[in-house]
C-alpha cells in the first residue's frame, strides 16, 4: 500500500480569451486567485471559431500565473468561481471573457473544464481536469489532445518561464 503524503502546493494559471477589458478581467480574478506574477504576450486567437458565435471575432489570448501557491485540490472550486465571473460579466447572455483556470507543477499543466471527454477526469461538482502539457527534456510538451493555442511557442515559453518561478517557490516552501 502506498503512503499518502501531504499535498504539495501548485502554481495556478489561467488562459484568458477576450476582445477587450483585460485589466477589468484581471481585477475580477484577484479575489479568486490572488496577485498575478506572470503574463504572456497577447496574441490573436485564430485557433478555432468555437467561441465566435458567443464572443464575436477578433478575440485575443493571454495566459497569466498567480503568485500564491495553493493546493491542487482547489481546482474544481476555482473553476466554479471563474465561471461565476464569466456569468456576472456577460452581456445579453453572452460571455465577454472566457477563463480557463489551471495549475502547473514540475511535471505537468492541468486545466479545468465543465466538458467531459475521453482524456478528462471527473473531479467534482461537474468539473473535469485535463492534462494539457507534460514536462520532458527540459520543456513542457503537448499531448495529442492539447488545444492548439497551448501548443504554440509563446504558450510553451510562458509555461516554461512560469515553471522556473514555481521551482524557486517550491524550493523555499520545502525548507
Amino acid at each position: 500500500m502506498g503512503k499518502i503524503i501531504k499535498d504539495r502546493p501548485v502554481k495556478y494559471t489561467a488562459g484568458l480569451l477576450y476582445k477587450s477589458g483585460i485589466e477589468e478581467m484581471l481585477e475580477l480574478l484577484a479575489p479568486v486567485l490572488g496577485d498575478i506574477d506572470g503574463k504572456s504576450r497577447e496574441t490573436e486567437f485564430l485557433f478555432t471559431d468555437y467561441y465566435g458565435k458567443e464572443m464575436g471575432k477578433n478575440l485575443k489570448r493571454v495566459f497569466v500565473s498567480f503568485k500564491k501557491l495553493q493546493a491542487p485540490g482547489l481546482i474544481a472550486d476555482i473553476k466554479i468561481k471563474t465561471n461565476q465571473v464569466e456569468s456576472e460579466t456577460s452581456k445579453s447572455g453572452k460571455r465577454v471573457f472566457n477563463i480557463d483556470p489551471g495549475y502547473l507543477d514540475l511535471a505537468k499543466l492541468v486545466v479545468a473544464s465543465t466538458k467531459d471527454a475521453t482524456y478528462r477526469v471527473y473531479i467534482k461538482n461537474g468539473i473535469f481536469a485535463q492534462g494539457m502539457l507534460y514536462f520532458a527534456n527540459n520543456s513542457y510538451r503537448p499531448w495529442e489532445w492539447t488545444y492548439r493555442d497551448y501548443k504554440e511557442d509563446f504558450s510553451i515559453e510562458f509555461f516554461n518561464e512560469t515553471r522556473e518561478i514555481y521551482r524557486k517557490q517550491i524550493e523555499l516552501w520545502q525548507r
